[in-house]
């Protein structure tokens, strides 16, 4: 079953260039794309998609209200895609729920895998946002105020949330840590579960507010 998508952009070029890009892959539907907030919150009520690709800058109702208003469990999976890399951007985005960021300037293949990643409940964070932007928020959040763990972390789940908080793929966590992929992805269900976590952006964001990525093993 194809994965459906609704694109949320004010800029007609970008909407097009988006729509060609995810409509070339055989896995992938677009069901609409739409100029504003108002017409993305509109859209997902009327197709109810897997994934809604979302600017953050649009006119009246901007990318990061429209986050925060799609809350629940049959919320689409958000993944903003935005020519502004703005750190409060980000940290709003991350924090109402959004599954993925993506600069405007990713490549289309980062584009398509940011959907799949999406769709599956995971995702997918341009390198060049994720690491810096998490690394700065850090200091804003002072440690303590970190939220706790419903049950401490093993030292494995430790080393594998380190690597996520630097960007690291699953499959380059399996690699640095001698394990199988399956093994990464089991540690990161037992944190999620533990933190409370939404998805791996809210996991990694923790990391770094707690003080953990910044540690060595």
């Amino acid at each position: 079953m194809a994965i459906s998508v609704v694109i949320a952009d004010d800029q007609e070029m970008v909407r097009t260039g988006f729509r060609m890009i995810l409509e070339s892959q055989p896995d992938i539907e677009v069901l609409a794309d739409v100029v504003d907030g108002e017409a993305a919150l509109a859209a997902v009520a009327e197709h109810h998609p897997d994934v809604l690709l979302l600017d953050i800058r649009m006119p009246g109702l901007d990318g990061l209200e429209v986050t925060r208003r799609l809350s629940g469990s049959d919320r689409p999976r958000i993944v903003i895609v935005t020519t502004f890399d703005l750190d409060e951007y980000v940290h709003a985005a991350l924090h109402g729920g959004a599954s993925g960021f993506l600069l405007k300037d990713a490549s289309p293949a980062m584009l398509v895998e940011a959907v799949r990643a999406a769709a599956v409940g995971d995702a997918l964070v341009s390198p060049a946002i994720t690491v810096r932007l998490l690394r700065e928020m850090a200091p804003k959040t002072p440690a303590s105020r970190a939220r706790r763990p419903g049950e401490p972390l093993t030292e494995r789940e430790r080393d594998v949330v380190r690597c996520l908080a630097r960007g690291m793929t699953n499959a380059e966590i399996a690699s640095e840590l001698y394990v199988s992929l399956s093994t990464v992805k089991t540690h990161l269900a037992n944190v999620q579960a533990k933190l409370d976590a939404r998805n791996r952006v809210e996991i990694a964001a923790w990391a770094w507010e707690s003080g953990l990525a910044a540690t060595t093993a």
